[in-house]
């Protein structure tokens, strides 16, 4: 039986990240052009709501947003509510989704700090520093951390190819005439976040080879580097226009997205097992 209390939290969850997608695409374009902006990561990119009329409003409901989103993705896999399957291939999509309910969970508790004032985001790039560092510090940490490098750059890879080729709309349910412009938005949406995975997952790999944490770099940082290349406002404002335009394919989502949503009693145990099976516990 289809939970319409969670199909809500799902499509709350994926405007959500719709928001955080257009803040983050919408600063790097005004930073490629030389109008302000910065190129920030998810964390750094939310802190500058802080300065923003009603920013701790903003930043509140964009928390609940995101843990709504974590909530979904975790319940996503654990039911496989798309209809996955467990062949590598679908078991592989299953556990990105988790991963992804995860790092959503992690930016949701950020953003309510920051709301809430009693935290200071260290932003993305550092993060992802810190935890490259405590990797390489485990046994094996150099190939842990490798092959972490080649999944990120596999998963850049697989955006890419959608982007291209993929069918961008395949779960959406569209009104007559809206894949005129859902299909293009969600294609250079996807090529984008291909490009900033795969660069990710490139510094992780070399990160690894030097086992020097310092080499990893964030989002931000990654669109950093692709400023500094030749013609790199151009490359910038392509990039950020992409994620950008995932942000509205966000949108497109949270309001036109197919969501098999699981009887909430299915939903309510796929959360307890996930609980159940984080270290420690």
């Amino acid at each position: 039986m289809n939970s319409p209390t969670l199909e809500h939290i799902a499509r709350l969850g994926y405007g959500a990240r719709g928001a955080v997608y257009c803040l983050v695409g919408g600063l790097a374009v005004l930073a490629a052009i030389g109008s302000g902006g910065q190129t920030a990561g998810s964390k750094s990119a939310l802190t500058t709501l802080l300065t923003q009329p009603f920013g701790r409003i903003w930043l509140g409901l964009i928390a609940v947003g995101l843990l709504c989103f974590a909530v979904w993705r975790i319940i996503e896999a654990a039911t496989d509510a798309d209809r996955h399957g467990r062949s590598a291939k679908g078991l592989a999509v299953r556990a990105a989704h988790a991963i992804s309910g995860v790092v959503n969970a992690a930016l949701a508790l950020s953003a309510g700090q920051l709301a809430l004032g009693i935290g200071r985001s260290s932003g993305d790039d550092r993060a992802a520093q810190d935890w490259t560092a405590w990797l390489l510090g485990q046994p094996f940490g150099q190939w842990l951390t490798g092959l972490v490098g080649l999944v990120l750059i596999g998963i850049g890879l697989g955006f890419l190819r959608k982007g291209w080729s993929g069918d961008v709309v395949k779960h959406l349910v569209l009104p007559g005439g809206a894949a005129s412009w859902a299909v293009p938005l969600g294609r250079l949406g996807f090529a984008a976040r291909g490009v900033v995975f795969a660069l990710i997952g490139a510094f992780l790999v070399v990160a690894a080879i030097h086992s020097r944490s310092s080499d990893v770099k964030g989002l931000g940082e990654s669109l950093v580097f692709i400023r500094s290349q030749p013609f790199g406002w151009v490359l910038l404002a392509l990039t950020a226009a992409g994620l950008f335009a995932f942000g509205l394919f966000s949108f497109v989502q949270a309001r036109y997205r197919h969501i098999d949503a699981p009887d909430m009693a299915d939903g309510k145990a796929a959360l307890k097992s996930a609980a159940a099976s984080l270290p420690g516990r």
